[in-house]
């Protein structure tokens, strides 16, 4: 694989799916080789738009194609612990969609079936992938505003979303908390690891899943993140990191940020921004040239996004869902009181 092409299946036809193989496409060592769904036809509408040789009606025969090196999962996350188990089983490598599951539990079992066969698993978090986070987490890790002390981060949409949405069908995993909390808790942790202890509100919908929720997470050296997500209120997408000695702001976009402004103490402003040749700030190539570096080195998990990182998410979203009370079909009792922190 070190001298080839890296060769890719799609595993599902949405948005995402199509969102990621367009970007994909321009990667000069990726090839789409293969994608499934669910049924045939919209594998074979999917493989038409994309110039994709094979189509498959079903997950089994994707799972079981030698002539792909690795799979995209873009189902629904609530599919997410089957889909991409069952690709990790049959000797696929796997690059996940985030959230990487609907819980805690979920994900420990991925990542157990991953280091238990050797493959390749990674999450699917763009946002840690991108030329500007990974900047700002360099000045931050140089110490550029002194010992981290609060995170503020948010995303919300305006909406409003039908009860028959997927962000409100409990049997999906809606919420605002998976499927856009995700970022400002992923950001958050990227820069301060897993908090020891979390408190959170939020606002249900009839259908029992979270509209809006707001958290404060806290860990044992002082440090403080404020987060908030929603689907009834379209937010700044801002983001700020306060140090002991300066501060970063993102004003829009924290998750592909186009630009971000450091503050330190006793200095001018200095403005940071992308560079062109990194190409669309929304692009998903990033996260797709980091799992086929870390493919061609021989590498089952990636620095940049691993996966005792994505466990960690995974624990605080769960903690945050327990404080705010929802849960999804088919979660358990021990999949409560497996929640951390306390």
């Amino acid at each position: 694989m070190t001298e080839q092409k890296v060769r890719w299946g799609i595993l599902a036809t949405g948005g995402i799916a199509a969102r990621f193989t367009a970007d994909l496409v321009d990667v000069p060592d990726a090839e789409v080789v293969a994608v499934a769904s669910r049924s045939v036809e919209p594998a074979k509408a999917f493989a038409e738009r994309f110039g994709i040789p094979r189509a498959y009606g079903d997950w089994e025969s994707l799972a079981h194609d030698e002539e792909v090196d690795i799979v995209y999962v873009a189902t629904p996350h609530s599919a997410h612990r089957a889909a991409a188990g069952l690709m990790l089983e049959s000797g696929r490598n796997v690059l996940c969609e985030k959230p990487f599951t609907l819980n805690a539990r979920e994900a420990q079992e991925l990542v157990a079936l991953a280091r238990g066969n050797g493959r390749f698993l990674m999450e699917a978090m763009w946002t840690y992938c991108h030329p500007m986070v990974r900047r700002l987490k360099a000045l931050v890790d140089d110490g550029a505003i002194g010992e981290v002390r609060h995170v503020q981060a948010d995303f919300g949409l305006s909406g409003p979303f039908p009860a028959s949405h997927r962000l409100r069908d409990p049997a999906l995993g809606g919420g605002a908390l998976l499927d856009l909390g995700v970022y400002p808790v992923s950001f958050t942790q990227l820069l301060l690891g897993e908090p020891s202890d979390v408190t959170a509100r939020a606002m249900l919908s009839e259908e029992g899943v979270d509209l809006q929720t707001g958290a404060l997470l806290s860990w044992e050296s002082g440090a403080l993140a404020s987060v908030h997500c929603s689907i009834v209120g379209g937010t700044a997408t801002y983001a700020s990191i306060t140090g002991s000695e300066g501060r970063i702001d993102i004003p829009s976009g924290f998750f592909f940020p186009e630009r971000f402004v450091l503050h330190r103490d006793g200095r001018d402003a200095e403005e940071f921004t992308a560079d062109p040749a990194d190409g669309p700030r929304d692009s998903l190539r990033h996260e797709a040239v980091e799992a086929m570096r870390a493919l061609r080195a021989g590498e089952t998990e990636s620095p940049l996004v691993p996966l005792d990182g994505t466990l960690a998410v995974m624990r605080t979203l769960d903690a945050i869902r327990d404080r705010v009370g929802v849960r999804y079909p088919g979660e358990t009792e021990q999949d409560r009181q497996a929640v951390t922190p306390a």
